[in-house]
Order: structure tokens, then C-alpha cells, then sequence
């Protein structure tokens, strides 16, 4: 069975930073593009990055620069390392899979 389990959410203050983990099971994903969306309450969900199986990653515009995604294929773990963090990055997070497998998500709360 093919799990995505999210980690590393939490409360943090404005500027701070965090460091969310996707680890994958019951397949490698090693080839596979990991995307990293948010969800804030009454918002839609929104892209905040992607990786391709090869590494080539893409963010989204409000990442500006802030946020950096990577992948251990040996680990089957995609990260998403938060710097800079602000109120506005207060969401759910959840870890996708180009196979339409989503992860359960993992809360994030800035506070200002």
C-alpha cells in the first residue's frame, strides 16, 4: 500500500523557520515529481514546490527564495526546508506525488 507521510510541521514565530519531511512507502519514488501544496483556511490549495525525478525544481512566485525542495531517493524522502517564514505561510501542508498519491498534511502556524 502506498503511503505519503508528512512530519515537521509546527508553531513557529515570524522569520523562523522549519523543515517538512514526505516520506514515501509500498513504492519507490525515485522517478517520480513531488510536489509540496499548501492550504489555508477559505483559500484554495496552492502550489509551493516541485521536484522532477531528475531534480529540477520549481516554486511558486510567494516562495521567493525563502523555501528550498530536495529529495533522498535512497531514503524515498522528499524535504521542503521553510526559512523566513511569515504569518502568511500559516497552512496546511501536503506532499503529492505525480501519481495522484496525496499525503494526510501537516500543519504550519506562523505566528507574527
Amino acid at each position: 500500500q502506498v503511503q505519503l507521510v508528512e512530519s515537521g510541521g509546527g508553531v513557529v514565530q515570524s522569520g523562523g523557520s522549519l523543515r517538512l519531511a514526505c516520506a514515501a512507502s509500498g513504492r519507490s519514488f525515485s522517478t517520480v515529481a513531488m510536489r509540496w501544496y499548501r492550504q489555508a483556511p477559505g483559500k484554495r490549495r496552492e502550489l509551493v514546490a516541485s521536484i522532477s525525478g531528475g531534480g529540477r525544481t520549481n516554486y511558486g512566485d510567494f516562495v521567493k527564495g525563502r523555501f528550498t525542495i530536495s529529495r533522498d531517493n535512497a531514503k524515498n524522502t522528499v524535504y521542503l526546508q521553510m526559512n523566513s517564514l511569515k504569518p502568511d505561510d500559516t497552512a496546511v501542508y501536503y506532499c503529492y506525488a505525480d501519481l495522484n498519491f496525496w499525503g494526510q498534511g501537516t500543519q504550519v502556524t506562523v505566528s507574527s
